[in-house]
C-alpha cells in the first residue's frame, strides 16, 4: 500500500479472501499477529494469519502482501505453508485483544475495545496497529446499558496486558457472525483454553451446540466441563440427539447422570435411549428426531415440516410415514416419502398413497460397515432404523456415517499439498523467519 493509505480496521479484514497475482485465491483471513511493545508504542503488524482451502492455517508476513483494498488481499504469491505456530512475543489480534478492558490514560476510566485500525507507515513496509475503537461503560450484562464510543490513539489507553481475566467476546463474536458453525468451530479450535471458553460462554445455547457439534471430542469436554451444569444441560438438548448423546458417552458416569437429570425428561429419555447401543451400529448413529407424519397427512403438511430451517438437508429429504404415535418410538412404520416426491404430487395428496416401502429399514444393530453398504448402494442421504416390532425408532444420516468411518483427528487433516505450492513455501521460508525475527529486535 501507498504512503498515506486509509487506516483500516481489523474487523474488516475478518474472513477477506487472499489472493496471488494472478487472481487465485490462497485463503482467507482469520487473524492478524501483532506484538506488543514498550513505553505504549503502537505494536507493529508482523503479518496476518491465513486459512487456505486444505483448512491449514499458515503465516503470511506484511512484507508479502502487496495490496489490501475492495476487500482482498493481494500477496506476492512466494507462501511459507507450514502450519503457523505463535511465538512467546506475539499477539492474535482477533483472539487475544479484541474485547479487552483497558483504561484510558488521561482519565482513568476503563473502556472495551470494540475494534482497533492498522496503518501502513510511510516510506516503509511496515505496518503498526495506531488507533482503538473504544466503548465506555461497564462489564457485559444482559441490561448494561453500553456508553459512549470513541477511536483513540493507541498510547492513550493502557491496559494490554494478557494476564488479565475476564475478556468479553462480544466484538470477536461480531466479527465472526457470518461463519459456518464448522468454521466457527475451527475458530475456536484455535484459541487459547481460556479465550475459548470465554467465547463459549458469549454464545447463544443454539449456537453453542452448533459449534460444539463441530468440535474435536476433547473441545467439546473441556467447553462443557467450563459451563455451569444447567447450561451445560440446556446446550446437549439444543444439540442434535446422536451427538449429544456421543458427547455425554465420554463423560464419566456420575457426570452424565448429573446432566441427564437437569435435561427435560423427554430428552433425557432419548438420550439414555440413545446411548444403549453401541456406537458404531445404526442404533448408536441414528437422531431420534427425523420428520414423522401419520397416514392421512397431505404433501402439503409434508413440505411444511421440510421446510423448518432447523433441519439439516439430510434429515429434510424425506419424510417417515408411521401410525401413532408421532414421536420416536412411534407405531408402526409404513414407509418413506422422498422429498422429490412430495414436489410432484398436488398439495392436497395423502402421504400414505406415495410412500416408498420397497427399502428394507435398518436394523438398529446393524453395523457401520453394513449402513454404509445401505447408503451406497441405494443412493440415500437418510435411512430409517426400525425395531423387531415395526416401530420407528430413528433415521441415520449421511453425514453421521461419515463421520464415524473417518479417522477421530480428521478435523484437524489437512489435505495433500501439490509440489507447486511447496515449492514456493520453500522459498519463502527464509524471509518469513527474518521478518519475524527483525520484529522481536524491535520490540
Amino acid at each position: 500500500m501507498a504512503a498515506g493509505a486509509p487506516r483500516i480496521f481489523v474487523s474488516h479484514l475478518s474472513g477477506v479472501a487472499v489472493f496471488d497475482p494472478t487472481g487465485d485465491q490462497v485463503g482467507r483471513v482469520r487473524d492478524l499477529v501483532v506484538m506488543l511493545r514498550v513505553a505504549r508504542r503502537p505494536p507493529r503488524l508482523l503479518g496476518l494469519v491465513v486459512e487456505l482451502a486444505t483448512r491449514r492455517r499458515i503465516f503470511l508476513p506484511m512484507t508479502r502482501v502487496t495490496s489490501i483494498e475492495s476487500g482482498q488481499v493481494i500477496t506476492t504469491g512466494v507462501l511459507n505453508v507450514r502450519r503457523f505456530e505463535q511465538r512467546p512475543t506475539e499477539r492474535l489480534v482477533f483472539g487475544e485483544l479484541l474485547d479487552r478492558r483497558v483504561t484510558l490514560v488521561e482519565t482513568g476510566e476503563q473502556v472495551t475495545v470494540l475494534d482497533l485500525s492498522v496503518q501502513q507507515l510511510p516510506a516503509r513496509r511496515d505496518w503498526e496497529i495506531d488507533r482503538a475503537f473504544v466503548r465506555k461503560g461497564g462489564k457485559g450484562g444482559a441490561f448494561r446499558r453500553k456508553g459512549e464510543s470513541l477511536t483513540v490513539e493507541w498510547s492513550a489507553v493502557t491496559g494490554f496486558s494478557l494476564e488479565e481475566h475476564g475478556q468479553g467476546a462480544e466484538s470477536l463474536l461480531a466479527t465472526f457472525e457470518q461463519l459456518r458453525p464448522a468454521d466457527l468451530a475451527n475458530v475456536l479450535h484455535h484459541l487459547s483454553p481460556k479465550r475459548r471458553a470465554e467465547v463459549a460462554a458469549a454464545l447463544d445455547d443454539d449456537r453453542l451446540a452448533d459449534v460444539l457439534e463441530e468440535l474435536p471430542e476433547d473441545d467439546q469436554i473441556e467447553i462443557l466441563g467450563k459451563l455451569k451444569e444447567e447450561r451445560a444441560a440446556d446446550v446437549l438438548e439444543a444439540m442434535d440427539p446422536d451427538d449429544a448423546a456421543d458427547l455425554l458417552a465420554e463423560l464419566p458416569t456420575e457426570d452424565q447422570e448429573r446432566l441427564l437429570s437437569l435435561m427435560k425428561p423427554a430428552d433425557a429419555a432419548d438420550m439414555r435411549r440413545l446411548m444403549a447401543y453401541e456406537e458404531h451400529t445404526a442404533g448408536g448413529l441414528m437422531t431420534t428426531e427425523p420428520i414423522v407424519l401419520r397416514p392421512d397427512a397431505t404433501v402439503a403438511d409434508a413440505l411444511a415440516r421440510v421446510r423448518n430451517a432447523d433441519l439439516s438437508p439430510a434429515l429434510a429429504a424425506q419424510v417417515y410415514v408411521c401410525r401413532p404415535p408421532d414421536e420416536t418410538p412411534t407405531g408402526k412404520y409404513l414407509g418413506t416419502v422422498h422429498f422429490q416426491r412430495l414436489l410432484r404430487d398436488p398439495p392436497y395428496t395423502l402421504v400414505s398413497s406415495i410412500i416408498d416401502d420397497d427399502l428394507q429399514p435398518l436394523d438398529p444393530d446393524a453395523t457401520l460397515p453394513l449402513v454404509a453398504g445401505f447408503f451406497a448402494t441405494y443412493d440415500m442421504v437418510a435411512a430409517p432404523v426400525v425395531d423387531d416390532s415395526g416401530a420407528l425408532l430413528g433415521a441415520v444420516t449421511v453425514d453421521d456415517v461419515l463421520d464415524h468411518m473417518l479417522p477421530e483427528d480428521w478435523r484437524e487433516t489437512e489435505f495433500d499439498l501439490d509440489e507447486n505450492e511447496t515449492g514456493e513455501a520453500d522459498q519463502g521460508t527464509a524471509d518469513e523467519e527474518q521478518d519475524r525475527g527483525v520484529a522481536s529486535d524491535d520490540a
